[in-house]
């Protein structure tokens, strides 16, 4: 299975095979196993695979789910996104039918046609209630819901960043910029996690796809 490379800042690049660097004795993964682990790709896996991308504010989630998704939908896989919002929003557009029935009172509405389907209720809904109707997709990618204890990829951008290491239950792996990977490698002795530059997307992508039977 071959996967192009995406960049987070743009322009694509050919996928590199097998390197490796290490940056203050921490190993920073740049490899591509998807083809040796397609084999294990099979209906027996548990699905969806739920991952969350947490960070702070323009730390850069939006873009790595965005640059995630084409990799992880190769081979005919269905990624699911949830994004959490910390305020009001509306998806709805003045003067729509929708949007009138919800100035109506409806406390919900739904519209559907041929290729898209969707729903808005006013009000809020559990993590867990939304992965559930998602339950037909490979992959559920997971913006935001920091407290919730699904396994994780904590993005690094900056040194006030770095708290979220000691705040954030079940951190599998760090995406960090690169000026910030000397003190992510030197916070990561003393833990477990996978360390990745923030536009080694082919390799988190490969991660995400290699730990689907353990989640």
């Amino acid at each position: 299975m071959r996967r192009r490379k995406n960049n987070i800042n743009g322009g694509g690049q050919h996928l590199q095979q097998n390197l490796n660097r290490r940056v203050r004795g921490i190993q920073v993964s740049r490899t591509s196993s998807l083809q040796a682990a397609g084999n294990r790709d099979t209906e027996s896996l548990n699905k969806p695979v739920v991952w969350q991308i947490v960070g702070y504010k323009n730390s850069g989630k939006t873009s790595l789910v965005c640059a995630l998704i084409p990799l992880l939908s190769q081979e005919g896989k269905r990624v699911a996104v949830i994004k959490h919002d910390g305020h009001d929003y509306d998806m709805d557009h003045r003067d729509t039918d929708t949007w009138k029935h919800r100035q109506a009172g409806a406390m919900a509405v739904a519209i559907t046609s041929t290729a898209r389907t969707s729903v808005i209720e006013e009000q809020g809904s559990s993590l867990q209630e939304l992965i559930a109707g998602f339950s037909g997709y490979d992959y559920v990618l997971v913006e935001g819901f920091k407290q919730e204890a699904y396994p994780k990829i904590v993005l690094i951008r900056q040194h006030d960043d770095l708290e979220l290491l000691q705040q954030t239950r079940n951190i599998a792996a760090i995406a960090a910029w690169e000026q910030m990977i000397p003190c992510v490698c030197a916070a990561a002795q003393r833990q477990r996690e996978r360390i990745f530059e923030i536009n080694d997307i082919s390799g988190i992508a490969d991660f995400l796809y290699n730990q689907r039977s353990d989640f």
